[in-house]
């Protein structure tokens, strides 16, 4: 830890204090209702940011990154002689701190010419209502008394995310402001769109109440009134001049920029003491509603109740999961990387300042990636949204990118292009097999789901120019009947169709891009050997689950749509040359692809499942052979030879990595999936870290980068990721989904050391806040210079929390049994060498402590005793693992568990 914490946490644990802070204009922490139906803020430590409920509503202007640096909630103390105070605002010898914690935001300023410090606590309700709550404290610090005018104030946009750009001034034109007893209340006439104009309903509001005081003396509810022609929100001339209120005309006030400028009584204040003031901005179905609603929470001990609900319930999310190891200021760091996947369920991918190009909801990999730590977080929640996601698969493998409002609906993509990642398919089934082995229910694999269908075809080679929104977004059969499969069956038909789907080097087709979005410029001949390893690892371990759902259930046939059997070719008779790429696609686009669309047959048959396993193997084998065969780099430096995989071929069938025009050129990506995946033998993994280690290692801030320099402006052949300047999002970066998943593969395989080390980099540049310029928790990438972007909304803290508690405390669950196989090192014991986590498992809390008296570190010690709610337990042991059967935890247990 840096010796000058950027951060000092508090007595829970969680919550942290930080006078820094506000030095940092960009720096920001979210606030949100308890689903993605409630409004979402950003807040910074000058209380700028913004408030909205969904694209369409944004209460407040939309904030990018760079809007940070301008207030938004702003309140003014009007000291007669001395002028303006404001709450977001520094002063000569005034002092500034912030205190947060999930998920609520304090701001304490001391304006020590004024003798006043004003505080200012911000969240929104856990209850439902759309609004965000604010509680101004002004206390005097002097010891002469004070009296000085208030007045609070934040701007309303009330419309659409698009019109911060488009037709900005015209909207406001359309919007109707009204002076009420509680603040300023907000409507818009219509939604604008030239494609076709739109009724609004609902309105937006400002609405206050002062200690003792009661409702505000007045407002000044436009732009023009409240700033002047010279004001600015930071300087008003409403407060400058410390203008009377008015009570505006039809004409003043319709068709004006609204802002929510609220003046409260003067106030008169002995030393030590304070006056509080209630500020509510909202958004409410009418008039009347916003009232009852602010009702609920206009007065200090209303605020309090609230405000104690709100701490409970995100208190009981993050504990869900509790790491305890001997490093305290880690153990609170992963509370907030462990509250990051449940953010990212409420937010979607969009809706913070770093998040600009979003437009609300989740892509195809991010819900089945946030489902990752969902399992583990909240996992009652998850079988239902397992079997609705897999509604998004198409016939030919691919899959809708967006998930719609509603369960079990997609959409196509967000942005109307007609677009197919390749590693889209892979996902899934990491996903379900997890829940698998966390509940032993293997009756999902058997639950039916319909595939989606739209016009898109054959992986977009194709098109249904027959097609119309009448068919609807459900594949039918050819008598007009919608399908139905088991989920099993979408996860043969994802893996199945990108076997085949493969390129001029045998390789699965890059296509539109794989997890790396950057790599776009490829579809014609890009092909990617990290994914086809991915893929070749689930085709392992689909078989596996197979034969258990044989051996287990005892269910030993499965019923297939026919059409599948033409990719299960080693079924029938008309087998396919492996090593042929070209056979291999006549059989994908040929014959499948000619037989299921657009419509399947409707006939299905019964096949074994020890068959289907038999196959799928044959398949994995050859890529694992072919792969190892052919894709493997080796370089020589300094009389030293490194060697890797390549990850990808670019669109003129060119080999990416390797030594190339004079330089090193290796990613990430590419040696992640070969070791997770179990391409890469053990004596390969060795070389891998050796290689990652020289190449992708930052000398100066520990982290692995994405890929080195490739030493280009652009590589129009492979994608747009090179034309970032490199050290930037996925040109070089240290992108931290990768470096946890590299981590996770080195626990999986046995490096526990070289993979500690790997989390222990990200760890230290995000808690480095001077550096990081980030509050708690992990970013999807830190640039060249070590700071922090894109925070909060990053599917890496899903895999974070799987990585942490699955294998480096190995409390994981297989086929609905307890696995403990710890991979902790020596460091992360505390003094009297135990490491806890506290975890669900069989719906039920478990504990599960390691003593390790000797603090030998991971792979020299061995699991000697388990003990559970104080009484010896029998466990089988085996390849260092111990097993302990479901039906043991009837109730929750503290399981103890000595090392040696």
């Amino acid at each position: 830890m840096p010796a000058d914490p950027f951060t000092t946490y508090l007595s829970d644990g969680v919550s942290f204090t930080s006078t820094q802070a506000a030095a940092i204009k960009t720096i920001y922490a979210p606030l949100c209702g308890v689903d993605a139906g409630g409004l979402k803020s950003a807040i910074t430590p000058s209380l700028s940011g913004d408030i909205k409920l969904d694209k369409f509503h944004y209460l407040t202007k939309p904030a990018s990154r760079e809007d940070l640096r301008w207030p938004l909630r702003e309140f003014f103390a009007f000291v007669k002689g001395q002028g303006a105070f404001g709450l977001s605002q520094e002063s000569p010898g005034g002092g500034v701190s912030v205190d947060i914690g999930p998920l609520w935001h304090q701001l304490k300023r001391t304006h020590k010419a004024a003798g006043l410090e004003m505080t200012a606590v911000n969240f929104i309700p856990v209850s439902g209502e759309r609004i965000e709550l604010m509680r101004v404290t002004v206390k005097n610090i002097s010891k002469r008394n004070i009296k000085f005018v208030p007045t609070a104030a934040v701007p309303l946009f009330g419309r659409s995310l698009a019109n911060k750009h488009d037709h900005e001034h015209v909207t406001a034109l359309l919007s109707r402001a009204k002076q009420v007893p509680d603040g300023v209340l907000m409507r818009s006439t219509m939604a604008f769109n030239e494609e076709g104009h739109k009724e609004t309903r609902g309105v937006y509001y400002v609405y206050g109440r002062q200690e003792k005081a009661g409702a505000p003396a007045g407002s000044f509810p436009t732009a023009d009134s409240f700033y002047g022609d010279e004001g600015t929100l930071a300087r008003p001339k409403a407060v400058i001049d410390n203008l009377k209120p008015p009570v505006l005309s039809p004409e003043a006030l319709n068709g004006k920029e609204v802002v929510g400028a609220l003046r409260f009584k003067e106030t008169a204040l002995k030393p030590g003491e304070s006056r509080c003031f209630i500020l509510a901005v909202g958004m409410a179905a009418d008039e009347a509603q916003s009232s009852e609603v602010f009702g609920r929470f206009n007065a200090a001990g209303k605020f309090d109740q609230a405000l104690a609900a709100n701490k409970k319930y995100w208190s009981d999310k993050i504990s869900s999961i509790v790491f305890n190891t001997g490093d305290a200021h880690f153990n609170a760091w992963m509370k907030w990387v462990t509250l990051q996947p449940v953010l990212r369920r409420i937010f979607g991918c969009s809706f913070l300042p770093d998040h600009d190009y979003g437009k609300g909801g989740r892509g195809w990999r991010d819900i089945w990636q946030d489902l990752l730590s969902l399992i583990l977080i909240e996992p009652h929640q998850v079988r239902q949204d397992l079997i609705n996601n897999c509604a998004g698969v198409r016939i030919d493998g691919s899959n809708a990118t967006i998930i719609a409002s509603k369960p079990g609906e997609f959409i196509a993509d967000r942005n109307a292009i007609t677009r197919v990642w390749m590693d889209h398919g892979a996902w899934p089934w990491l996903t379900l097999l997890l829940y698998l082995d966390q509940s032993g229910d293997f009756d999902i694999l058997l639950a039916p789901q319909t595939y989606f269908r739209d016009p898109q075809l054959s992986r977009t080679h194709d098109k249904d120019l027959g097609w119309v929104n009448g068919y609807g977004n459900k594949l039918l059969d050819k008598k007009a009947q919608v399908y139905e499969g088991t989920i099993l069956e979408h996860v043969l038909v994802q893996h199945l169709t990108q076997f085949f789907n493969v390129g001029e080097h045998n390789i699965i087709r890059l296509e539109s891009a794989d997890w790396n979005d950057g790599l776009d410029m490829a579809f014609a001949r890009g092909e990617s050997a990290a994914f086809t390893s991915f893929y070749a690892g689930n085709l392992m371990t689909i078989a596996d689950v197979l034969e258990d759902l044989a051996r287990i259930k005892g269910v030993h046939k499965i019923r297939l749509f026919q059409e599948l059997l033409i990719l299960l070719d080693t079924l029938g008779d008309e087998k396919v040359d492996y090593g042929d790429p070209k056979a291999k696609r006549d059989r994908l686009f040929g014959k499948y692809f000619h037989q299921v669309q657009p419509a399947l047959s409707g006939r299905t048959v019964e096949v074994s499942v020890h068959d289907v396993a038999r196959d799928l193997r044959a398949k994995a084998d050859w890529i694992f052979r072919h792969l190892s065969g052919q894709e493997k780099i080796q370089v020589k430096e300094a009389g030293r030879t490194y060697t890797w995989f390549n990850g990808y071929y670019d669109n003129q069938g060119r080999r990416v990595e390797g030594f190339i025009d004079k330089k090193v050129r290796m990613t990430l990506t590419g040696q992640v999936f070969a070791v997770m995946s179990g391409l890469a033998a053990d004596d390969d993994v060795a070389k891998i870290i050796a290689s990652v280690d020289r190449f992708l290692k930052d000398k100066e801030l520990g982290g692995l980068r994405l890929n080195t320099d490739f030493g280009l402006d652009n590589y129009m052949d492979l994608g747009r990721a090179f034309g970032f300047a490199y050290g930037t999002k996925e040109n070089g970066a240290f992108f931290s989904h990768m470096n946890v998943m590299y981590a996770a593969a080195l626990y999986q395989r046995g490096f526990a050391r070289p993979a500690f080390e790997v989390v222990q980099s990200m760890y230290r540049m995000a808690v480095d806040g001077k550096v990081s310029k980030i509050y708690p928790g992990i970013p999807e990438y830190f640039d060249g210079e070590g700071r922090g972007m894109y925070h909060y909304l990053t599917g890496s803290a899903s895999w974070l929390v799987l990585t942490q508690l699955t294998q480096v405390f190995g409390v994981r669950g297989r086929r609905g049994d307890l696995v403990l196989a710890p991979r902790l090192v020596k460091e992360e014991f505390d003094k009297k060498g135990t490491a806890s986590v506290t975890c669900q498992f069989a719906g039920k809390r478990l504990t599960v402590e390691y003593h390790n008296p000797q603090r030998l570190d991971a792979g020299r010690y061995a699991i000697k005793q388990i003990s559970i709610n104080g009484q010896p337990a029998a466990f089988t042991a085996a390849n260092g693992q111990a097993l302990l059967p479901r039906e043991t935890f009837t109730r929750s247990a503290i399981i103890k568990v000595r090392l040696g």
